[in-house]
């Protein structure tokens, strides 16, 4: 389809400012008491079509009740609440975090620092033992 001069000029230039999620649908939850109704009159109901007429004035799909009960059966229902969301961590928080991966750093480093100083302590110690019974014994002529 192509446009013409006429057409381009037809159509507005500009609706406005307008988020780009303003358009998107959002998500729905269900509490677990509106699962458990929903189940309850869902198998109540004995009449050819009268189900589909629920999903449809409901606004749900079959899935959703098969997850449900299966939620329900094994006893999790309760748990299908909404959770509180945990906030974002605060810049002090996120200061913390750092600075505490810092020192646990820097303490690794001094184990390994005083653990390889333990070491050279130990050799140096070796080697003026070795130095001084080599210069107290005589040596063999050949």
């Amino acid at each position: 389809m192509t446009f013409t001069a006429a057409d381009l000029r037809a159509v507005p230039a500009d609706d406005g400012p307008v988020s780009p999620r303003a358009d998107r649908p959002r998500r729905r939850s269900f509490t677990a008491q509106y699962k458990l109704d929903i189940l309850a009159e869902y198998d109540a109901l004995t009449e050819p079509g009268a189900k589909g007429a629920l999903l449809r004035r409901e606004g749900l799909y079959s899935s959703h009740l098969v997850e449900w009960r299966r939620a329900r059966d094994a006893g999790a229902l309760a748990g299908l609440d909404r959770q509180p969301r945990v906030g974002k961590r605060t810049p002090e928080q996120i200061e913390n975090d750092r600075l505490r991966a810092r020192a646990e750093r820097a303490e690794r480093e001094l184990a390994k620092t005083r653990a390889a100083l333990e070491v050279v302590g130990k050799a140096h110690a070796l080697l003026e033992m070795l130095s001084e019974s080599a210069d107290t014994e005589p040596r063999s002529k050949k």
